[in-house]
């Protein structure tokens, strides 16, 4: 023997050669540990698709909220009422009409006025309903409880409205304009004239 090259098999010691290398513990311990691999990637591919699913899903859309009162309500000023100014009542009308533009029904809960020697009642009296797209006539009574409290000139009056609808409550303002000013004015005058009250 020279010592070179690889050992040769001796005679009848060559076996066949198989399919497969042989296995072991360890070959066994490794396929199992692959499996459970694979099985774990598998499960976790599932609930993350689910998951994305889920989140990502139609929900139905919530109903729109109704409009707040004040943005559907408008007061318009359309005269004088039937009832004239007097010194003898101090009390004096006009006539509004209210409208509501769209959304669900309005409430009037209270009518008012800024000045503290006036009080205001109306007809119809509150509260009362006006649905959407309607009108509604509305008379308000001005009466006169010191005249030292009201202005003898009313620059720019407005009602305070306090106005209910399934969104909110709300307190709004609504000026008039120069006609229903001037009649106010024009009233508080004939009311107060020759008063010390």
């Amino acid at each position: 023997m020279s010592g070179i090259g690889p050992v040769e098999p001796g005679e009848g010691t060559r076996g066949t050669p198989s399919s497969r290398p042989p296995r072991g513990r360890l070959a066994a311990r490794c396929d199992r540990h692959r499996r459970a691999v694979v099985a774990g990637a598998t499960a976790c591919a599932l609930l993350a698709g689910g998951g994305y699913l889920y989140a990502t899903r139609p929900r139905p859309q919530a109903p729109p909220l109704p409009p707040y009162p004040s943005q559907v309500v408008d007061i318009g000023y359309l005269g004088r009422a039937a009832t004239r100014a007097d010194e003898a009542t101090r009390a004096f009308g006009f006539e509004v009409l209210l409208g509501v533009t769209s959304g669900p029904p309005v409430t009037v809960t209270r009518i008012a006025q800024p000045y503290a020697g006036l009080s205001v009642t109306s007809a119809p009296r509150p509260p009362f309903r006006t649905k959407a797209g309607s009108s509604r006539k509305i008379i308000i009574t001005m009466r006169v409880t010191e005249c030292g409290k009201v202005p003898e000139n009313a620059g720019l009056p407005f009602l305070d409205v306090t106005l209910r609808n399934a969104r909110a409550i709300q307190v709004h303002s609504f000026i008039l304009g120069p006609r229903y000013a001037r009649h106010l004015s024009e009233a508080l005058q004939v009311a107060c004239s020759n008063s010390s009250v």
